[in-house]
């Protein structure tokens, strides 16, 4: 799913393409898209984009006709530039917004259709898409550590509920906690002052370091390889691979379609943490620490 840094690209990209230009026309190419009855789509027709928000992980376009198209692109959707109305789309197509400038299509990978589009009317209609999680470059380290103390949950929860912190998802989690040296179940009640503060920091710094990477990648284009998967990344969607930090072999807990990476002596004190599927088919002879899992190797 495009996170913070993710989003951020795209909405540059859209600021340089479309800020000040009409909607000349449009149209939905999956039945699944539009979630939304009032205002049509058709509202938007001929007013001109004024702006741009990220609500969360969801893009929002502002026309000045006080018409929003809020967009999410959930798991596997992405944004596509062209400079030109395309005579035909590609079948993961979904919805096509056409300008003078150029078109923003937008896709999905695979055959589940989970992202979204509504049309609303106002602030209040984009309030109703709110999450309402803050932006962590917003607030200090003492907003930080009395947001994740409002509940009792695990810093892999905390981090990615939308409706504490703004635009993290999985893979940037994962991303956070490594630098943190914090482990991803640890529950937030059992933080330190400390390890909170340590938290912050690796939160807005993750954060902006992947925002100025991901920019340098695009060059000044398009973004055009929006993923969750980066070489660059210290542990996320490396299972079995070293960490950067100490070579150790990273882990992963696996939980429905997601999963959760992490190095166990930069986090987790040399334990591994029980991964559901594998610990629940070896029972007995699941791994608990390193020097296990490297006995068995």
């Amino acid at each position: 799913m495009p996170e913070l840094p993710d989003i951020t690209l795209y909405l540059e990209a859209l600021e340089r393409r479309i800020v000040g230009q009409r909607l000349e026309r449009s149209r939905i190419l999956s039945p699944f898209l539009l979630r939304s009855v009032e205002p049509p789509l058709e509202a938007a027709h001929g007013a001109v984009v004024t702006s741009l928000k990220r609500l969360g992980k969801r893009i929002a376009i502002g026309f000045d006709s006080d018409i929003w198209l809020v967009v999410h692109l959930m798991i596997a959707g992405r944004l596509q530039w062209r400079d030109t109305w395309p005579s035909s789309f590609p079948r993961q197509a979904l919805l096509a917004l056409g300008f003078a400038t150029g078109t923003v299509t937008m896709t999905e990978a695979g055959t589940r259709r989970r992202a979204s589009l509504h049309v609303v009317r106002g602030g209040a209609g984009l309030t109703a898409h709110t999450p309402g999680g803050v932006e962590v470059d917003r607030i200090d380290a003492a907003e930080f550590e009395a947001i994740l103390r409002r509940g009792n949950h695990t810093l892999k929860r905390a981090l990615t509920d939308p409706r504490s912190f703004s635009g993290i998802g999985n893979a940037y989690s994962d991303e956070i906690l490594h630098r943190a040296g914090l482990s991803p179940v640890t529950l937030t009640s059992r933080l330190t002052s400390p390890e909170c503060t340590r938290l912050f920091t690796a939160t807005r710094e993750v954060l902006a370091e992947w925002v100025v990477r991901l920019r340098e990648k695009a060059g000044g284009e398009f973004p055009r390889k929006v993923t969750a998967f980066h070489e660059e990344m210290a542990v996320h969607g490396r299972f079995g691979m070293p960490c950067p930090a100490c070579g150790t072999r990273v882990q992963r807990i696996r939980y429905a379609d997601n999963e959760t990476n992490y190095c166990p002596r930069c986090q987790t004190g040399g334990r591994l943490l029980a991964d559901r599927a594998l610990s629940r088919l070896l029972k007995s002879d699941w791994p608990r620490s390193i020097d296990e899992l490297e006995a068995q190797s």
